[in-house]
């Protein structure tokens, strides 16, 4: 009988310090070094990536490492991650923008996963709805299922024809993806935690706001690859 018990309170204090774990709040400076990886692993899926060019070509680009997606019948979408915007002349990286992604798609799914999203935001409107206090995808900005890997009529097409490119990578598997009803917005409390005070996206994404260094290894993400091609 003690056994059980001490094997009953061993389990209850294992699931108390998982939800614990759980319900920590992520730190931004945390949430900066997943979307960096989640960059990273994107572009370099060997032929089923992110194409480089398309990226080379982006206005804007949006990561939301982790995004967290439960339900029956009806899944529901929330993530909070980052958007960075092409500097003036169109060289270089603006200083990361804290955003939140929410949303839902219906569909038979059961169970629960995470699931790493990127947009490349292909155009000046669409980069024009960054600045606002959130649009939705496929919505306000036309989106579309990025194309991957090496097919270059699929990338010329993607081009010509949407807003936004939309890709995830979820269990290990990089795909584009067709994001429906989901809207992004700013975080308001993700600045502030990362600049010190408020700011508004659109400040940080078209001024000369210096990216901070916590942001270091995100804006190497952004810039690596970039820089090889141009050696």
């Amino acid at each position: 009988m003690r056994k059980t018990l001490a094997t009953v309170f061993a389990i209850a204090g294992s699931v108390s310090t998982a939800a614990y774990a759980a319900d920590r709040p992520i730190k931004v400076d945390d949430r900066l070094d997943a979307s960096a990886d989640a960059l990273t692993d994107m572009m370099r899926a060997f032929d089923r990536g992110i194409p480089q060019d398309l990226l080379d070509k982006a206005r804007c680009v949006v990561v939301v490492p982790g995004m967290k997606k439960a339900g029956f019948i009806f899944a529901a979408d929330d993530g909070r991650g980052f958007e960075v915007c092409r500097r003036s002349g169109g060289s270089g990286w603006s200083a990361p923008a804290a955003m939140r992604s929410e949303g839902g798609s219906v569909g038979f799914q059961i169970g629960a996963s995470e699931t790493d999203v990127v947009l490349l935001v292909m155009n000046d409107g669409a980069m024009g709805r960054l600045f606002t206090d959130g649009f939705t995808v496929g919505g306000d900005a036309s989106a579309a299922a990025g194309p991957v890997g090496l097919d270059a009529s699929a990338r010329t097409d993607a081009m010509r024809n949407a807003e936004i490119l939309s890709y995830s990578r979820s269990q290990g598997l990089f795909v584009g993806i067709t994001l429906v009803r989901a809207t992004v917005r700013p975080d308001g409390e993700a600045n502030r935690e990362l600049y010190g005070r408020d700011t508004t996206n659109r400040e940080i994404l078209t001024g000369d706001i210096e990216t901070p260094a916590v942001a270091d290894k995100f804006e190497a993400a952004l810039n690596r690859d970039s820089a090889r091609r141009t050696q």
